[in-house]
């Protein structure tokens, strides 16, 4: 009777096992193929930037340079004509600026050519005279993958966004260095803060979630430590064999 026992619980526990076995490879496939699905949505994203980015550097650059050459050489009938002719070269020249800017915001061609470090000091360097947030960079060069590096420059793209438009911070540190296990960035302000939890459900992909899908793709999670009144500090380890 105690052997039936014995034996029924020992099927019994092999069935809950296989059961909790089959339910945490379930999981995993969710979390990798979550995972594929975000970096197929990231690299579609900027793969679209890069694109219109090289059509306005490339193409309409260009055509509107070409535009206002064309301009400057009109002979002009009355001093009505010329008038005009000034302010619309002018105008031209503010649409060259702006379209810059916008394929400078789409991808930094510093970004492309040198990598992250040098791409993030120049971007730093442009947004000095624009706001009276005070940024600090220390950084060590060190070399990732294209995709991890673009990745890693959105992160602190959206850090530095989110503290000058939210945090009413004074100044803010950036700092991207290697240990013996990771690469590490890590950046704090000294703004108002926020509530982490509520911050996170709130935005429904678009912020902090933006910030935790991008820390995945390198292989690491985003840290937060923050709350009301106290500043905020986000942390990415990036184990060094995910980082190539």
């Amino acid at each position: 009777m105690f052997d039936v026992v014995y034996i029924a619980s020992g099927i019994v526990g092999v069935i809950i096992l296989f059961f909790v076995y089959s339910i945490i490879v379930q999981q995993k496939k969710v979390v990798a193929w979550q995972q594929a699905r975000i970096a197929a949505e990231i690299n579609t994203l900027e793969a679209e930037r890069k694109r219109i980015a090289s059509d306005l550097h490339d193409e309409i650059g260009p055509m509107l340079s070409a535009i206002k050459l064309q301009i400057n050489h009109v002979e002009s009938l009355s001093e009505t004509d010329l008038i005009v002719l000034n302010k619309s070269s002018k105008q031209v020249d503010i649409i060259i600026q702006k379209f810059r800017e916008i394929s400078y915001d789409l991808l930094p061609n510093t970004l492309i050519r040198k990598g992250f470090v040098l791409a993030t000091e120049e971007a730093i360097g442009r947004l000095k005279p624009l706001h009276p947030l005070h940024i600090s960079f220390t950084a060590e060069r060190i070399t990732l993958s294209q995709n991890n590096e673009v990745n890693l420059y959105r992160i602190v793209q959206e850090i530095i966004q989110n503290t000058i438009k939210h945090s009413r911070a004074t100044t803010l540190t950036i700092s991207w260095h290697k240990t013996n296990q990771y690469y590490t960035l890590t950046t704090k302000d000294d703004g108002v803060g926020f509530n982490y939890i509520e911050k996170s459900l709130a935005q429904k992909g678009v912020g902090l979630l933006s910030l935790q899908s991008r820390a995945e793709l390198l292989g690491s999670r985003l840290e937060v430590i923050t709350e009301p009144g106290s500043g905020a500090v986000f942390i990415i380890n990036i184990p060094l064999a995910n980082a190539k």
